[in-house]
């Protein structure tokens, strides 16, 4: 999918009129159907079945918040035939109305910016639910997983959900991320996928229940690990591309400690740094191809992790890890991001084409420039001088960072409601490290705060 893009000056778009929301229109039946049948090919090509759970309980014309872990573009055409015949609006973000913002919203997507604070979106969703009565479906982790697991929810989903007064129904995917797993550039795998659907929350224990115990009782809900249910499973991914751009995700050497020279090319991954090579094997584990006298880490190992890394000393050379487990790998990668903040080392400096959303007509080409992010947070200039933004920690829980979005490149988006920067580096550059590390620091601040 490519998206509208338009070279101006930064002074030009600037000027422009902002994005005026527009408030949710009915869906109609036919847009509904069209969904739906469009759907239908692709999930007949991956042997899709529902199981539904509960689902009795929900009145007929009852309108309901569906909730639904994001794994890949097959996710709204899984919604689209579970859901139906119930009218429903998709929670969108705004750059996917570039260029087609009628259609979307006939279809019944909401616009929202990702990461952001969105009155418009809270108004938008009340209005759906209390005035057109119908439903609204929702990806609350906001941006598709990384490494195969849940991504951090917002705290105020709790808030919302006793806002909206209406039922919350789960709907969990099987097998999506597996067929195609955002870092490997879209390379469509032949895997089956599976959703159950279930009744989670009527609109009593809404409104009976506190903002804790439903964040509580919808955290339980998106805890999953898609390479850990794909060993249990025998699930076998034989495509000779698996490990392509694995690099994205798994981008240091767990061996010499080397950033930015481990390189995914067919079902191996290799530390151009030190030579070690490891292979994605067809149950989506790591193993090592040319051994170094290392201690393997198995599934389940990586959330102590921190208490097995090497001293500081050893770090300068070679480690004593592996992983076979790559969210273990990608959880180890996280504590490192966080040593780094913690000891006031870390620090990303990247030279970055700059790319503006100020509206849905287009996505503007605005310049060069750098992008840094600290311990301070974001900063980005560039477009000859005319361009300064600041953007701090607490600012957000996690960052809009993205592999190859629109076909473009890997980005990482920052801004404000009124203008949002899209930043992609002229080299390649850890985009996973920076949403760790916005992470992180968003804890700290967060937590700094609540002291």
């Amino acid at each position: 999918m490519k998206i509208k893009v338009i070279e101006k000056p930064y002074e030009e778009v600037m000027a422009m009129k902002p994005f005026k929301n527009r408030r949710p229109e009915r869906q109609g039946v036919f847009w509904r159907w069209l969904l739906k049948t469009l759907s239908a090919p692709e999930l007949k090509k991956v042997s899709f079945h529902v199981e539904k759970n509960g689902m009795e309980k929900l009145g007929k014309d009852e309108p309901a918040l569906y909730l639904m872990n994001h794994s890949s573009f097959i996710d709204l055409k899984i919604a689209s035939t579970v859901i139906y015949p119930r009218p429903f609006h998709i929670v969108c973000t705004l750059d996917g109305f570039v260029g087609k913002e009628n259609l979307l919203r006939k279809i019944g997507c909401i616009p929202t910016r990702k990461f952001m604070t969105d009155t418009a979106l809270v108004r938008d969703m009340v209005h759906t639910v209390k005035n057109l009565k119908e439903s609204i479906l929702l990806y609350p982790e906001a941006s598709y997983t990384f490494d195969g697991t849940a991504t951090p929810l917002p705290e105020s989903i709790g808030k919302a959900v006793k806002m909206l007064g209406v039922p919350v129904i789960m709907i969990r995917t099987y097998g999506a991320f597996l067929r195609d797993p955002l870092y490997n550039n879209l390379q469509i795998r032949d895997v089956k996928v599976t959703a159950d659907m279930e009744y989670v929350l009527s609109s009593e224990e809404v409104k009976e229940k506190s903002v804790e115990d439903i964040n509580a009782i919808i955290g339980k809900r998106f805890e999953f690990d898609n390479f850990r249910i794909q060993k249990e499973q025998g699930i076998k991914v034989t495509e000779p591309f698996r490990a392509d751009h694995l690099d994205r995700v798994l981008y240091k050497c767990p061996h010499c400690m080397t950033e930015g020279r481990m390189k995914g090319e067919g079902i191996k991954l290799t530390c151009m740094s030190c030579g070690n090579v490891y292979e994605m094997t067809e149950l989506g584990e790591m193993k090592t191809v040319e051994p170094a006298d290392m201690k393997v880490l198995g599934p389940g190992e990586g959330n102590a992790v921190e208490e097995r890394l090497i001293d500081k000393d050893a770090a300068k050379g070679e480690s004593s890890l592996e992983f076979t487990h790559i969210p273990d790998w990608y959880a180890w990668e996280r504590s490192e991001v966080r040593r780094e903040i913690e000891e006031g080392i870390y620090e990303m400096t990247l030279d970055v084409d700059i790319y503006a959303l100020v509206n849905t007509d287009a996505v503007y080409k605005i310049g060069e420039g750098t992008l840094t992010h600290n311990i301070e947070g974001f900063h980005l200039t560039g477009c000859n001088g005319k361009l300064d933004y600041t953007q701090s920690p607490e600012e957000s829980y996690s960052l809009y960072s993205d592999y190859y979005w629109y076909e473009i490149g890997d980005m990482i988006s920052i801004g404000t409601p009124r203008i949002q920067y899209y930043c992609f580096p002229k080299v390649p550059a850890n985009v996973a490290k920076a949403r760790l590390a916005a992470e992180e620091l968003w804890k700290i601040s967060s937590n700094k705060g609540k002291e």
